[in-house]
């Protein structure tokens, strides 16, 4: 797929000497779902505010649709989307005239049928003649998406999409960026659920202090960088791991009645059979056996501490 966005080379520097982007390189393909994850702090709003023109670079370039967003600012701001953690409405303002004000902020002509399809879209249709103040806060992240989608973007910015959000509405909010994403938009989200970009994303990103840490296919990254653990129940507390078994860094669980083994996914062998009849051999009786895959949090969580 063709690249949409790019970044290269990106640096802000603050007048105060902090560095919130070091050196950021970023390709973004057409119609495709990045996540972007970090911890607070971590230079992901302040990308996203480079890239939408918001943020001014101390050097380095973006481009969007190979539109650079300072030299050609209206043509790249045109093509994007942007849905900001802050929930910004006029309260007073009815839904279906605040998408269409939305619309004409970016020169496009009235279309009432355009503003109605995203309203149904997202399930805002019926909603659409009453004040934004009295409607929930997850309808009320779905009038800020409405907004970012009605001059029709190709690229969609949803920084922390789903913050104050219960997970129903959460559930909905990724069935609305999949339909989204059918439709050829390419979506860059950041958030600090790392469930959202396990489920919906096709790729990841970790930025953290500034520096883009990996950009790596979401299913590729958690096979290569992936481990497994297998849990052993015993019958029998232990209170210590027994000396036979300690060349295998069998970790003992709290109460004694578990041992956990963590081995690599892409190994040949993984030593389980081994170990097994070496744990038979010393007395161990099995009652159960579970096993657990790394999750993308185990994955972001060791980059980030790495890092530290």
């Amino acid at each position: 797929m063709p690249t949409i966005v790019s970044v290269r080379d990106l640096t802000k520097t603050y007048k105060s000497g902090f560095s919130a982007l070091k050196s950021v390189n970023l390709e973004i393909e057409e119609g495709e779902i990045i996540a972007l994850l970090g911890p607070n702090g971590a230079g992901k709003t302040t990308l996203i505010s480079t890239i939408c023109g918001i943020v001014r670079p101390t050097s380095g370039s973006v481009t969007v649709g190979g539109h650079d967003v300072v030299r050609d600012f209206r043509a790249a701001r045109e093509l994007i989307g942007l849905v900001p953690q802050e929930i910004t409405l006029e309260p007073f303002e009815k839904v279906i005239n605040s998408v269409s004000f939305s619309r004409g902020l970016f020169g496009k002509a009235a279309d009432p049928a355009q503003v109605e399809t995203v309203l149904r879209q997202l399930s805002l249709w019926d909603k659409k003649d009453s004040p934004i103040q009295p409607l929930s806060g997850g309808m009320k992240r779905r009038v800020l998406i409405a907004k970012a989608l009605a001059h029709q973007p190709r690229v969609l910015f949803l920084d922390e999409p789903s913050a104050g959000v219960d997970v129903e509405l959460r559930k909905d909010m990724w069935s609305v960026v999949a339909d989204l994403k059918a439709q050829g938009v390419t979506i860059i989200l950041t958030t600090h659920y790392i469930e959202e970009a396990e489920a919906i994303a096709d790729r990841v990103g970790v930025i953290n202090k500034g520096e883009i840490l990996l950009v790596e296919d979401k299913v590729g990254l958690m096979t290569r960088m992936g481990q497994k653990q297998l849990q052993v129940d015993l019958a029998e507390p232990l209170t210590a791991v027994p000396e036979a078994l300690r060349g295998y860094a069998l970790e003992l669980e709290p109460g004694g009645r578990s041992l956990t083994y963590t081995y690599d996914t892409k190994g040949e062998r993984t030593g389980i059979v081994t170990l097994l009849g070496e744990m038979r051999a010393a007395g161990l009786q099995i009652t159960d056996l579970a096993t657990r895959q790394s999750s993308l949090e185990d994955i972001f969580v060791g980059l980030v501490r790495r890092q530290a």
